[in-house]
């Protein structure tokens, strides 16, 4: 384990917290002269921050990179102080990315996403998607599906989820191509046809893993997903959705044959 650059933290008298955890490099902001304030996306205690000594360094800078997995042992006299972490890479995946534009603005959204989740919080399964997403971001045909995916899941881990179960108007099951902008459901081909130009398509495959996704779907998938992280999770906190994700959009879709984002053949 690579060694931050601090000794143990024990004093006589001192009972220290200390757990060790995987997790998904967020971001570092610069403290001091040779330290970092590393964020991480750990799986068992969320969005969780804490101090690195050394982490400007040349050794620890490759491995504190945005979008890498790490091991890391956090340690405070309280839980609820900053800490420090004690770090070891498990795969430094981001010096890949650097190479393919789509996946630079992606490890920024999808960060800009997870700073949405309140600090400390558990988010186990946000954690184990955003590593697999990670894993599949240098294939933009792959990963932007997957993305889509994310954020509707990521809607309903911030309590905004989208009801895709069933009908709005009529209960139905089948058939479900519509998104209703007010109320957040699904509503189906026979009773949205009435009011089509007030409703967002629903792409089948954010229904189900099973069906695939054309360019026009994931156009559309994006513009649901986006149209609700803005009304519900950013612009209430004063925010706008991130370029990073606006980038990162047009990156992939033209590489999945879309011409331009919010186009349709």
């Amino acid at each position: 384990m690579m060694d931050s650059g601090f000794g143990p933290l024990r004093r006589p008298g001192m009972t220290n917290m200390q757990w060790t955890d995987d997790g998904v490099v967020l971001g570092v902001k610069r403290h001091g002269e040779t330290s970092v304030i590393l964020e991480l996306m750990t799986h068992a205690r969320g969005r969780h921050l804490g101090l690195v000594r050394g982490g400007a360094g040349a050794r620890l800078r490759a491995v504190l990179q945005p979008g890498n997995s790490l091991r890391a042992t956090w340690r405070a006299r309280l839980d609820e102080h900053l800490g420090y972490y004690l770090v070891e890479g498990v795969h430094l995946r981001a010096a890949d990315f650097l190479a393919a534009a789509h996946a630079v603005h992606g490890v920024t959204h999808l960060a800009a996403l997870c700073r949405l989740l309140a600090e400390r919080e558990p988010h186990a399964r946000i954690h184990d998607v955003l590593e697999a997403i990670l894993d599949a971001l240098d294939d933009p045909v792959v990963v932007a599906p997957m993305v889509a995916r994310f954020e509707l899941m990521f809607l309903a881990e911030l309590g905004f989820g989208l009801d895709l179960r069933s009908c709005a108007a009529t209960g139905a099951t089948d058939d479900l191509i519509y998104v209703s902008p007010r109320s957040g459901r699904a509503v189906s081909r026979a009773a949205g046809e009435a009011y089509r130009e007030k409703l967002m398509r629903l792409p089948a495959f954010l229904r189900t893993d099973d069906d695939p996704a054309s360019a026009a779907d994931l156009a559309d998938a994006f513009a649901l997903t986006g149209f609700f992280l803005d009304r519900r999770a950013f612009a209430p906190r004063g925010l706008a959705l991130p370029d990073a994700r606006a980038r990162f959009l047009a990156a992939v879709l033209v590489r999945n044959g879309q011409p331009r984002y919010g186009s349709r053949p």
